[in-house]
């Protein structure tokens, strides 16, 4: 009889052994501030369009669309959806911006300019997304001020009007 309730503890002990439960080495931790590295480096960021583009397909369009849609209070849940992607894609588009910073002098006043366009439209994304539309219509125009203090910083000859019924 002891035979027999001896056999499923050797059986169990047989499972622990082959499938490393009682192996001698300890798992190793991760430290997450040291994360281990991968034997590929990662890829390099690199800008391949050139700044106008971005301006021209992705920051006049999506601001043009979020003036549109702000001219009056969205009434639909769609639009209001759709506009915060625009504000993301135009806060995405500083992001762009920080890859092709100018060769020579103005490198700090560029890396200043395009964060602050990144978190402006950031901030109009978060107010979109809460459908507070007089949040979102101060937003707008603070994205347009952060645009025209680039502008100025870089003697871009281009004037960004916050609003339709606002001064350029």
């Amino acid at each position: 009889m002891s035979a027999i309730r001896s056999i499923p503890w050797t059986l169990v002990i047989s499972i622990a052994l082959t499938t490393g439960i009682f192996s001698q080495s300890p798992p190793r931790a991760t430290n997450p501030t040291n994360p281990p590295r991968s034997a590929n480096p990662p890829p390099r960021l690199e800008a391949v369009a050139e700044t106008q583009l971005l301006m021209d397909g992705l920051a006049r369009p999506n601001f043009g669309g979020l003036r549109k849609i702000l001219s009056d209070k969205p009434s639909e849940i769609d639009a209001w959806k759709f506009a915060r992607g625009q504000a993301l894609l135009i806060a995405e588009t500083g992001n762009l911006l920080m890859l092709r910073p100018p060769r020579g002098a103005g490198q700090d006043t560029w890396m200043a300019r395009s964060t602050e366009l990144r978190e402006a439209a950031y901030r109009l994304a978060r107010s979109l997304a809460a459908q507070d539309y007089l949040r979102s219509r101060a937003g707008l125009v603070e994205v347009a001020n952060s645009c025209n203090r680039c502008h100025q910083s870089f003697r871009v000859p281009v004037r960004v009007s916050p609003l339709p019924d606002a001064e350029p």
